[in-house]
C-alpha cells in the first residue's frame, strides 16, 4: 500500500511555524491540498504566501480557533476551496509555565483549553464532514485526523506542570476518539515528540540555555532534531498505508524516554 496523500485534502493547523508549517508544505509537496490555520495571519502570509488563483493548491486561514465559529469557517473555508476534508492534523499548540503551588495559576486551564479541547472539538467538527461525505462509499478509510503530543505527557517537570497533564488529556483523548470514530473509518493517532527544535522549545532555550546541553545529553542520539524530521510520519499516519493503525501515540524523541527522567523540561 502507498503512502501517498496525492489528491488528497488536509487541514493542518499551527500552520505559521514549527512542526505545523513542515507538516504543511510537506504535504502539499506531496500533491495534497493543504489549508493552512493558524492564529497569527502575518506570519501566515510571510511563510504561505497569498494563493495566486483559485487552483491553488495551498491556502491560509486565519483566526482563534479555541473558538467554535472560527472552527466552523475553516471548515467552511476548506470545503469552499476543495470540496472536502481528509486529513485534519492538530497541531496548534501553546505551551506556558506554570507554579504548581500558586492557586492563582491558571495554566492548567489554560493550556487544557488550546492543547485539548481546542484539538478536540475541531476533531469532532471536521470528523462530522468526514462521515457525511464518505456516506455510500466502499472505502477503507473515511479520513485520519493526526494530534500533535509530547513526551511530556509521561515525562514531566515541575514548571511544565500545565503542558504535561494537557498532553497527557491529549493522549487519551486520541484513544478514545479513536475507538468512537472507528465504525465511521476514521483513524485518530497521535505524534508525541521531545527534543524536536519546535518554536515553543526555541522561546524556552532563548531563555534557558542551560537546558540545551541537558537535552542533548539525554538524548541516545545525542541532538535535538528538525521540525522536518517529524513530517514523514505524520504523512504515514494519514495515508492508506497506516489503515490498520489507530488509537496510537507514535513517540518520534530520538531515544529520550527510554533513559531516566531528566531536570530539563520536555517538549
Amino acid at each position: 500500500m502507498s503512502f501517498s496523500i496525492d489528491g488528497k485534502t488536509a487541514i493542518v493547523t499551527g500552520a505559521a511555524n514549527g512542526v505545523g508549517l513542515s507538516i504543511g508544505r510537506h504535504f502539499a509537496s506531496k500533491g495534497a491540498n493543504v489549508m493552512f490555520a493558524d492564529m497569527d495571519e502575518d506570519r501566515l502570509i510571510k511563510e504561505v504566501g497569498r494563493p495566486e488563483d483559485d487552483e491553488a493548491r495551498v491556502r491560509t486561514f486565519a483566526g482563534d480557533l479555541r473558538e467554535r465559529l472560527t472552527q466552523a469557517n475553516l471548515l467552511s473555508a476548506t470545503l469552499d476551496a476543495f470540496d472536502r476534508v481528509d486529513i485534519l492534523v492538530n497541531a496548534s499548540r501553546q505551551m506556558m509555565p506554570s507554579e504548581p503551588l500558586d492557586i492563582d495559576d491558571d495554566s492548567v486551564g489554560a493550556l487544557l483549553d488550546q492543547n485539548l479541547m481546542t484539538s478536540l472539538r475541531l476533531s469532532q467538527v471536521v470528523a462530522k464532514r468526514m462521515i457525511k461525505q464518505a456516506e455510500g462509499q466502499e472505502i477503507s478509510q473515511a479520513g485520519a485526523i493526526v494530534n500533535l503530543s509530547s513526551i511530556a505527557a509521561r515525562r514531566t517537570h515541575p514548571s511544565l506542570l500545565g503542558y504535561s497533564v494537557s498532553c497527557a488529556a491529549l493522549d487519551q483523548m486520541t484513544r478514545s476518539l479513536a475507538v468512537a470514530l472507528a465504525p465511521h473509518r476514521i483513524r485518530v493517532n497521535a505524534l508525541a515528540f521531545g527534543s524536536v527544535m519546535s518554536s515553543s522549545l526555541k522561546d524556552t532555550l532563548k531563555e534557558h540555555r542551560e537546558y540545551r546541553g541537558d537535552i542533548e545529553e539525554h538524548t541516545p542520539l545525542g541532538r535535538i532534531a528538525s521540525p522536518d524530521e517529524l513530517v514523514e510520519a505524520a504523512q504515514f499516519l494519514s495515508s492508506d498505508s497506516a489503515r490498520f493503525i489507530t488509537g496510537q501515540i507514535m513517540t518520534i524523541d530520538g531515544g529520550r524516554t527510554l533513559l531516566d527522567p531528566v531536570a530539563a523540561p520536555a517538549h
